[in-house]
């Protein structure tokens, strides 16, 4: 059994390590990067910035914001999301000024511990800047083994001697784009200094040294002496310490770069003569940091940081059994879903694990068609019909942006990127128009953005994923049936989500739905705003739409659209979407971008003395293909059907000493890619594993390794076309859309119920008031919908057994690792901040059961 470390923080966050019981760990979050203010002036007449903010793993960058020009106090409002494939000990946050003419310069820092994120999680927190220099940017660990030995000498006398041997480091940094890293030993006391250096090792953040240096620690002493050292020799080795330091050389006239330190004391030594351990490397203290904290500024962000501990399978049978349930069960309130969304704080908590899980399964239609339904029969008002921020809105919002997100892509890319490039003017509020602007010629600019995005929503129904037209289908015959006298009501509870909940907040914020890397300027922000106004206005078919708006402006230019047309068109497209029994064809004949962006690539050698080097390449993927050109819209220099697909795995870095490579491997070669970072490469490899999930002829096993020098650096086979000695990871779902683990999902599930627990007491109180007492409900139960008191009662019982058996579980896990794992270990090294509370945690836990 082994566990997979999948870490997320929009961030989040992924490693991977080997335990008895866990079949993963999981960090998920989002981060928000809000704003920074009172940045140092710039030292010149301007005095203003040009600033953007990077989000860093240790130091790897892995999200970049746009740039702010002109501020000392720049907003940014973006957010980031991704599962990270590694381990890091800090989220760290760069303000970087732009320079035009020279490489752009850090203003300053802040860097969070991992262990420490939980502290913020949630809130917006305004974090100090901290200076930057290369003494304090430091990652990695190093592997070392102390021995402390007698000597006998040629005279026949015995000193002692330390032998001090580096076996590797892993996790160096990479300084201006290398790194080929050596060590320093020094042995320092008393009036000396005894250094002694390693072997270069070449482009390899992962070196293998394996050296051994000695050093003489006491003077010569007789021969018959019982204890390793006399008095006098024992003060002067507790004054002793071993130094290592690590560094990258370099061939610039500055000198070699430090990447970090490591000082242990000997007197450690002396209660065991070897020692054997992985240590975190350290900054180097300098002890001249006086400034103030003030000085660089300060950066506001919100980070939501979740931790779950995933088991196989089978552990989570019960519970998701008990959910899967939810759909058939009557009344639907009594139902495990819907207690879930009753005892979680916010709607959205419960919404997302529920979606993510019903949808990898394949039973988020009926669950949705129940909460709807019982959702409709006690709204009074059509007109209020799915207004409030319900579980099956959230539900419905989540599925939606799970499923809807490709349907998106296709639909409003190609129009919003025209809108943040061209920067027309469509600004129709008299108050802010600017001298140079014609009113009427903005007014034509918007109308025109607005029809033609109008025109491709409304014909691109037939694109509508699959899953989102069966909701939309049941929310109109619930709707219908429920209030038969409102002829439009089963257009308006579909259109309520469709254009509401989806286009005009896509429009609005095209980042978020991952429409623009960015968030947009301030006039283009300001363009999209009006057309989504007038776009969620056009779809909701309200009786006075002119009424609906608050700003006279806006109303006048409603004028544009009172034609019966725009009303048929968005019926049109309604029904097609609400359809019973529609199936998306999936529209074959079109092409729909999936994702692009610079990469560097090997050449093929497909000429028989070509040249196989690196060289920098626009990738595209499509449904269909993936290709490569010299730059962004040139002739592609290659096409790969995606049907050519067998496998897309991770390059070991050591087939090439770069890091972040995959290999696409085809019937007759294998490209071999190197992406930006380690969330770029982790994209793409799952998008492309995806879109060729189906293929007929994919490989079952793979070369880890590349084929180099006449043999393959894995197996040493000799033939190139020797079959795959390392299995091919999982497959994915053949949907585009989905990558889901629904076990994962399940423990999020458990962690809520855990965490509400008194709320799913308090209910199960609530269920017993309720049977007993037949006057007015208790005002403190007031809050649970609760239609049917015995039936809810059974259900909460089963969840509570449930949710105390999973922690059972948790704990006895946590004690078996407790007792196993080593602190110096690997995957626990000396200095492990996190490791280190962990084992006060259990041992204080450990106490107090005694």
């Amino acid at each position: 059994m082994f566990e997979l470390v999948r870490d997320c923080v929009c961030v989040c966050v992924c490693e991977v390590s080997t335990v008895s019981t866990y079949e993963g760990v999981m960090f998920w979050g989002s981060l928000q990067i809000r704003e920074a203010k009172n940045l140092p002036t710039y030292p010149g007449p301007n005095k203003m910035r040009d600033c953007y903010c990077t989000v860093n793993l240790d130091q790897e960058e892995v999200f970049r914001t746009k740039i702010v020009e002109k501020s000392l106090c720049p907003f940014y409002g973006e957010d980031f999301y991704c599962e990270i494939p590694r381990s890091f000990r800090h989220l760290s946050f760069y303000i970087f000024d732009r320079d035009v003419f020279r490489r752009d310069s850090i203003i300053g820092k802040v860097a969070i511990l991992k262990e420490d994120l939980q502290k913020y999680h949630n809130r917006d927190t305004w974090f100090q800047l901290q200076h930057v220099d290369a003494d304090s940017e430091v990652q990695g660990k190093v592997h070392l083994e102390l021995r402390l030995s007698e000597v006998i000498t040629d005279t026949g006398v015995i000193c002692h001697k330390l032998a001090t041997r580096v076996l590797e480091c892993q996790g160096l940094p990479i300084v201006n784009g290398q790194c080929d890293p050596y060590a320093t030993v020094t042995l320092t006391g008393p009036g000396r200094s005894d250094v002694k250096k390693t072997k270069v090792k070449k482009k390899t953040n992962n070196p293998q040294f394996d050296e051994v240096f000695y050093f003489e620690v006491t003077r010569p002493c007789s021969y018959n002496k019982k204890s390793h050292f006399d008095i006098e020799d024992a003060d002067e080795v507790d004054k002793m310490e071993i130094r290592v330091d690590l560094w990258n050389a370099s061939n610039l006239k500055f000198g070699d770069e430090f990447l970090g330190e490591l000082r242990l004391p000997l007197k450690f030594l002396r209660q065991s003569s070897s020692y054997e351990a992985w240590y975190f490397l350290q900054p180097r203290d300098n002890g001249n940091k006086s400034l103030k904290p003030d000085d660089l500024g300060s950066l506001r962000l919100n980070v939501v940081y979740t931790e779950d501990h995933v088991f196989p399978s089978d552990y989570y049978s019960p519970l998701r059994d008990l959910l899967f349930k939810s759909a058939d069960l009557e009344p639907v309130s009594a139902s495990t879903a819907h207690i879930l969304g009753e005892v979680c704080r916010e709607k959205q908590e419960a919404a997302i694990p529920l979606v993510r899980l019903f949808l990898h399964y394949g039973k988020i239609v009926p669950l949705i068609s129940a909460i709807a339904n019982a959702e409709i029969k006690r709204t009074q008002d059509p007109n209020t019909i799915f207004r409030g921020n319900s579980l099956t809105s959230k539900c419905i919002d989540e599925t939606m942006k799970l499923a809807g997100m490709h349907y998106l892509q296709v639909t409003l890319k190609p129009i919003i990127d025209e809108i943040c490039q061209v920067h027309k003017s469509c600004e129709i509020d008299p108050v802010k128009l600017k001298d140079a602007e014609n009113l009427d010629n903005n007014r034509e600019n918007l109308r025109q953005y607005v029809d033609r995005i109008f025109t491709v929503i409304t014909k691109s129904g037939v694109r509508c994923p699959t899953v989102m037209c069966d909701i939309f289908f049941s929310l109109r015959e619930s709707a219908a049936i429920r209030f038969q006298d409102d002829p439009d009501v089963r257009y308006t509870a579909v259109s309520s989500f469709i254009f509401l909940r989806f286009f005009a907040p896509a429009i609005l914020s095209p980042n978020l739905f991952h429409l623009t890397p960015h968030h947009p300027d301030p006039q283009t922000s300001r363009t999209l705003t009006l057309i989504s106004k007038t776009i969620q206005t056009l779809g909701s078919l309200s009786k006075s739409k002119s009424a609906s708006f608050k700003e006279s402006y806006m109303a006048t230019f409603y004028d544009y659209f009172n034609e019966q047309k725009y009303a048929d068109a968005v019926k049109n497209f309604l029904d097609l979407i609400s359809s019973s029994g529609r199936r998306d064809h999936k529209s074959i004949e079109q092409a729909i971008l999936l994702k692009e962006g610079f990469m560097i690539k090997r050449a093929q050698g497909r000429k028989r003395f070509g040249m196989k080097n690196f060289k920098k390449r626009w990738f595209r993927l499509t449904n269909h293909e993936f290709t490569y050109q010299k730059s962004k819209g040139d002739h592609p220099l290659c096409n790969i059907p995606i049907e050519n697909i067998l496998a897309v795995e991770k390059l070991e870095e050591e087939s090439f000493k770069m890091k972040n490579m995959f290999q696409v491997i085809q019937p007759e070669r294998v490209l071999y890619i190197q992406a930006n970072n380690c969330v770029e490469a982790k994209d793409w490899i799952d998008i492309l594993t995806k879109v060729s999930q189906c293929n007929k002829k994919r490989l079952a096993v793979y070369h880890p390794s590349a084929y180099l020098n006449g043999h393959w650096l894995c197996c040493k086979a000799t033939a190139d076309n020797t079959p795959g000695c390392t299995p091919c990871t999982g497959g994915l779902p053949a949907n585009i859309q989905l990558d889901i683990d629904g076990d994962r999902e399940t423990e999020r599930i458990y962690s809520l119920f855990n965490l509400y627990m008194v709320k799913l007491e308090k209910m199960q109180e609530a269920c017993g008031s309720k049977s007993v007492y037949d006057g007015p409900e208790q005002e403190e139960y007031s809050t649970f919908v609760i239609d049917d008191p015995q039936e809810t009662y059974k259900t909460l019982k089963q969840i509570v057994d449930n949710v105390k058996t999973l922690e059972q579980e948790h704990a006895q896990y946590k004690r078996d690792k407790f007792k196993k794992t080593k602190y110096g270990s690997q995957e626990h090294p000396i200095g492990d901040k996190s490791f280190q509370s962990y084992i006060r945690q259990q041992s204080e836990i450990s106490a107090h059961s005694i």
